[in-house]
Formats: C-alpha cells, sequence, structure tokens
C-alpha cells in the first residue's frame, strides 16, 4: 500500500528533521571531544550515522553544518533558560553556566574555521536578549537607533564571552562572568540615569 502525497512528504520531513539534529548532535559531540572544527566529513556523517552526500545537501558544507550546531545549541539549551522568569540576572547566570558547560565547543569554534560565523551568531545572539532592557533604560528610541545600540552593546558582551571562554583559566567559574557582566550593566543603568536623588552632590 502507498502513502499518499501528504503523508509521504509528513514522514520525509520527519526524516530530515532527525538526520540535520543527529548531525549537529554529532557535530557538538566530534568538535568538543577533538578540540578543533577541523572535523572531515565523512566522520561527522558516520558519528550521525547518514550519508556525506546528506552533510552537503542538508548544509553546503562542514563550516555551516558546524554553526547551525551552535546556534541549535544555543536555542535548545540556553534561550529557554535565559528568558525564564524574566529576571535580567538570572538569565546573565544562564549565559554564563552555558557556555562554561560547553567550553569544549565553543572554544574551538571561537578559533577555528567557523570563528567569523560563530562570533556574528553570538553578537546576534546578544543583541535579542538585551533589545528589551535597552528599550527599558533609553525610553522611546526610533527603531534603527534602537537596534543600532543593542548591537552595539552586544558586541562589548559578546567580546568579553569570547575572551572568557578562549583564555579563561580552567575550570571556568560562571559566577565570575555573572558578577562582570551585571557590573557592566550596572555602570550603564547609573550613568544614563544618574544617581539616586539623595546621592547628588551638594
Amino acid at each position: 500500500m502507498q502513502l499518499d502525497p501528504i503523508q509521504e512528504s509528513g514522514t520525509q520531513d520527519r526524516r530530515v528533521r532527525r538526520s540535520r539534529a543527529a548531525l549537529m548532535a554529532a557535530a557538538v559531540r566530534l568538535v568538543s571531544e577533538r578540540g578543533t572544527t577541523d572535523i572531515p566529513v565523512t566522520d561527522l556523517a558516520e558519528a550521525a550515522d547518514v550519508s556525506r552526500r546528506l552533510v552537503y545537501l542538508q548544509f553546503g558544507d562542514r563550516d555551516t553544518l558546524l554553526t547551525e550546531a551552535a546556534i541549535d545549541l544555543v536555542r535548545r539549551e540556553l534561550l529557554p533558560r535565559a528568558a525564564d522568569g524574566g529576571d535580567a540576572s538570572e538569565g546573565v547566570a544562564a549565559l554564563a553556566q552555558h557556555f562554561a558547560a560547553h567550553r569544549d565547543f565553543y572554544r574551538p569554534m571561537l578559533t577555528g574555521s567557523c570563528a567569523f560565523a560563530m562570533t556574528s551568531t553570538l553578537n546576534r545572539l546578544f543583541s535579542s536578549l538585551n533589545r528589551p532592557a535597552v528599550r527599558k533604560l533609553f525610553g522611546e528610541l526610533d527603531q534603527r537607533t534602537a537596534d543600532d545600540l543593542s548591537e552595539f552593546i552586544a558586541g562589548g558582551a559578546a567580546t568579553l564571552v569570547n575572551n572568557w571562554v578562549i583564555k579563561g583559566t580552567d575550570p571556568l567559574d560562571p559566577e565570575e562572568l555573572t558578577n562582570r557582566l551585571l557590573r557592566l550593566a550596572s555602570t550603564l543603568t547609573f550613568s544614563h540615569q544618574g544617581p539616586p536623588d539623595g546621592d547628588h552632590a551638594r
């Protein structure tokens, strides 16, 4: 008995999702284990139990697969935690804990062939996370200025995180990075809003 076209399409979609998920999981595991992004496509395909051809069909090349694996990891593990509860300090703590837990993956991603794509991805991530805080802090801004300011702040935060992941002492201390980022946020807020009324110089 043949599947009707709709059923067949749904089956193919599930296969595509499964094979993509398997390839991205294999990418995270192999990069973490080997400490490099210089992994043959054959090894990635074998680890995911798919053909080399499927890697190229679904991702185009190895570096795109590795970058998509990083984006997927952030979406699955970091974003739900960072957005949970809406508390900024908890979101920053979740971010630091995530990068510390996956340092073996992110360090080669930030220093190898995917470094530019990875840095751009982190900038977009931090920009999207801090956009609500920028609007709350600076009030009514036109869309372009709000986006530019979010990206400007995100670039600085991404640089701190990158340097911490790449050069930080083992084991990484998430609390230390959390405190650094929160101090910067507090300084920015204080500088913009000024001290409380009672603290003005007389």
